[in-house]
């Protein structure tokens, strides 16, 4: 069983669409979670994302949560959506080097290591980032 979290900021935009994306795809043996590292726990998803994932026909409830200590020690693969929330999980974890990556970099892409934050977005920047979602996860699943 491979174990991924997508890490965002406040858990209710890119990390559970991340979430929903790659349940989605229904891969055996893979287990997908999202946290926030400034989130509420127990926030719906921003109406916008739901929204975009609804568009999608992708169903995902979704209530936002914390990273954990528990949570960073669930996962064997840990993507964040941005070089700064990469950093906070290495400075309060630094054992988890080595299964934290952002997206972009776990994808090989090189420019713009972070993904753009819809958040207070349009439906328009929202589907942008789900498009952007959609292309770095199907290159992951190549890589897992």
């Amino acid at each position: 069983m491979k174990r991924v979290l997508f890490v965002c900021t406040g858990n209710t935009c890119r990390s559970p669409m991340a979430e929903a994306i790659l349940k989605s795809k229904k891969i055996d043996g893979l287990e997908v979670k999202s946290a926030g590292i400034y989130a509420a726990t127990g926030s719906e998803a921003s109406a916008n994302a739901k929204k975009v994932l609804e568009e999608n026909q992708i169903e995902h409830n979704h209530l936002s949560n914390m990273l954990t200590f528990e949570s960073v020690h669930w996962a064997d693969l840990i993507l964040t959506m941005t070089a700064s929330h990469k950093s906070a999980i290495l400075q309060q974890y630094p054992e988890t080097a080595g299964k934290v990556f952002t997206l972009k970099e776990f994808t090989g892409e090189e420019y713009d290591v972070d993904v753009v934050d819809p958040f207070g977005g349009s439906v328009a920047i929202y589907q942008e980032t789900y498009q952007e979602l959609e292309k770095l996860i199907t290159k992951a699943i190549e890589k897992m």
